[in-house]
């Protein structure tokens, strides 16, 4: 496996231009894996929610509960 060192170095041998281009490719890369992680994220809580594993809240009752929970990783 490429250490990160190893992959830098590597990377400063490319030209500007590439060295931009690999940017551009890793940054829209990573949002892509991203994106499919929240994809899969959704999937997985949809199937809870019809399982009854979830309940529905209104938005007052989500914030709220939002709410409390920051308070409480404060205190």
């Amino acid at each position: 496996m490429v250490t990160l060192d190893q992959a830098l170095d590597t990377a400063m041998q490319l030209s500007s231009d590439q060295q931009e281009m690999l940017i551009q490719i890793l940054h829209n890369r990573r949002i892509e894996t991203r994106r499919e992680e929240i994809a899969q994220d959704a999937k997985t809580s949809i199937a809870a929610f019809h399982a009854g594993q979830l309940k529905s809240q209104t938005a007052e009752e989500a914030i709220s509960e939002l709410r409390q929970s920051l308070n409480n990783v404060e205190e």
